[in-house]
């Protein structure tokens, strides 16, 4: 008696089917694979009797572009990319330089036995050119402490240099060269700042790093107008002055300081000046806006100083004293912690003529409340001129008083 299987049934019925498959796939390949070969014999039989609708005929770029290849005479393709950034960039880069600050440096401790050493290298930029002297705009921390100043043109050359003038309050300085080789080309055409936007394009041109990296570009936007930046002058942990800047995302190194910061159209907007470096932040550049650097850089040139009004006074922050002696000693009312304590009082000075007296409290200019010292200076030094009369709010002895005095220069006093 036979075993029957139903499995083995089904098995050899699959076998069978996919044999059949497969048969029939072979043939259509090859069915495919004729008439493929017959297609390419017979399509250009039929053109030649003119029988298909449309004409096959070799593309004549490719068939350039091909026998260039293997002739071997294929050309390199050179694009020329003019943006709106290039053509400002060749605007102004010329007017744009390299300073070497270079300082006397003893070896073995033996006098008369120095050598002149590049201290540091900033940039700076051409503003003005006038008979044969050309005029260079920088920071004062620049060219601080230089013995000598030499300056390397955008294409290379080194000239001396002479310091016309500097101001610490802004940070600015003016240098002198020989304009003989100063072409007008060379000289930067000045903007307008308070014109700036947030979201504005601007172009920082310097040398970051030294002079290796001359003439570099970076490119951003305004990120922010009338900053303020606190300013420690002399180094003893006590704000003297808000610097009012321009922040961009320009990327601004050290060696940036005192080159170009251009808008799109290539004209000077601002003086590079810093750059916030914390491990928090990023992308932080400031430069000095124009319009306020150029009455700065005007005075340097002319006088060697910036003509500031002055009080003839020394002064300390209110805050900066205890609530006891605020109260026992200056005797000032309990709502009363703000103001500037007069220290001193220079012999015939505007404060002297004025009759102010020391241990007189200023708590207000000209109707303006002054909260420290830098208010009264931004007050004198943004709103006053020399020669003017300056109403000034004090207390003495408990009691609110108000005089008037005429302010004078002060490199007079």
């Amino acid at each position: 008696m036979g075993y029957y299987d139903d499995q083995d049934f089904n098995r050899e019925g699959r076998k069978k089917q996919k044999g059949n498959r497969g048969g029939m796939f072979l043939a259509g390949l090859l069915g495919a694979i004729l008439g493929a070969i017959l297609i390419l014999v017979a399509i250009p039989q039929l053109h030649n009797l003119d029988v298909l609708p449309y004409s096959i005929q070799p593309d004549q770029d490719l068939k350039a572009t091909d026998e260039e290849y293997h002739n071997g005479t294929t050309k390199n393709v050179s694009v020329d990319v003019t943006t709106d950034v290039t053509k400002a960039v060749e605007k102004a880069s010329d007017a744009v330089v390299g300073i070497s600050n270079i300082q006397s440096q003893s070896f073995w401790g033996q006098q008369g036995d120095s050598q002149g050493q590049a201290a540091g290298t900033g940039s700076g930029v051409i503003y003005k050119k006038a008979g044969n002297k050309a005029y260079i705009a920088t920071n004062n921390h620049v060219v601080e402490g230089a013995d000598q100043l030499e300056v390397t043109l955008a294409d290379g050359t080194k000239v001396p240099a002479k310091l016309r003038g500097t101001d610490i309050w802004t940070d600015l300085a003016v240098i002198e060269i020989d304009g003989s080789k100063i072409g007008k080309d060379a000289v930067a055409e000045f903007g307008n700042s308070d014109k700036l936007k947030a979201g504005e394009p601007v172009i920082a041109i310097g040398n970051p790093l030294g002079l290796q990296f001359s003439g570099s570009v970076t490119q951003g936007v305004v990120s922010g107008v009338e900053r303020t930046i606190p300013v420690d002058i002399n180094q003893d942990g006590v704000e003297d002055w808000n610097a009012e800047v321009l922040q961009t995302d320009a990327a601004i190194n050290p060696g940036n300081s005192g080159g170009a910061l251009i808008n799109i159209s290539g004209q000077l907007i601002g003086i590079n000046s810093m750059k916030i470096a914390q491990e928090a932040v990023e992308g932080i550049g400031l430069a000095i806006p124009i319009n306020s650097a150029q009455p700065i850089i005007d005075d340097l040139e002319q006088y060697g100083e910036v003509k500031r009004p002055a009080m003839g006074v020394a002064l300390e922050d209110v805050n900066r004293i205890s609530s006891y002696h605020q109260q026992e000693t200056l005797k000032l009312p309990k709502d009363v912690n703000y103001g500037v304590m007069i220290r001193q009082v220079i012999p015939n000075s505007p404060a002297a003529q004025a009759g102010l007296e020391e241990l007189d409290v200023i708590v207000a200019l000209d109707g303006e409340k002054v909260e420290d010292m830098i208010d009264l200076r931004k007050h004198l030094y943004n709103k006053k001129k020399v020669g003017d009369q300056m109403n000034v709010t004090i207390y003495r002895n408990g009691k609110k008083e108000d005089v008037t005095m005429k302010l004078t220069d002060e490199s007079r006093m």
